[in-house]
């Protein structure tokens, strides 16, 4: 399975990386999502739209207190995208977030693919690493 984010996300991640109230936050998402196929994630979370081919999901990670994530499934391509991220707790803790802002971080994704404008994510060792798509890796 191939794993991509949007800018948003990847900009919450470092935000939340660097407080130490969420220092596993990395390891929580390469454990979670690296080494499996799509398939593996269908049912999970709950369904926000989307058909049954690209269902927008919103997943609990670590549990009620831990993180909300965001993404989308593309079922037929082996794909998942990463939307958004926000811990449930701790000095950066919120609500899930708004229906709008879920309309926009989706609109977002979908302007992000047809340009091309995506993070690639890859794991090693419990560790995250960016590639944007036009080259420039972080």
């Amino acid at each position: 399975m191939e794993v991509f984010c949007l800018e948003e996300f990847k900009r919450e991640f470092y935000k939340l990386k660097k407080n130490n109230s969420y220092n596993d936050i990395e390891a929580i998402i390469a454990e979670f999502f690296f080494g499996k196929d799509v398939k593996q994630f269908i049912g999970l979370g709950s369904k926000l739209s989307g058909s049954s081919d690209f269902p927008f999901i919103k997943m609990r990670l670590k549990g009620r207190g831990g993180y909300r994530l965001y993404y989308l499934l593309f079922i037929k391509d082996n794909q998942l995208y990463l939307m958004f991220i926000h811990p449930k707790t701790g000095s950066l803790g919120a609500e899930n977030i708004s229906i709008s802002f879920q309309r926009e971080i989706y609109a977002s994704l979908l302007e992000a693919i047809k340009t091309n404008n995506l993070y690639k994510l890859e794991a090693n060792d419990r560790k995250l690493s960016f590639t944007h798509l036009a080259g420039n890796s972080e």
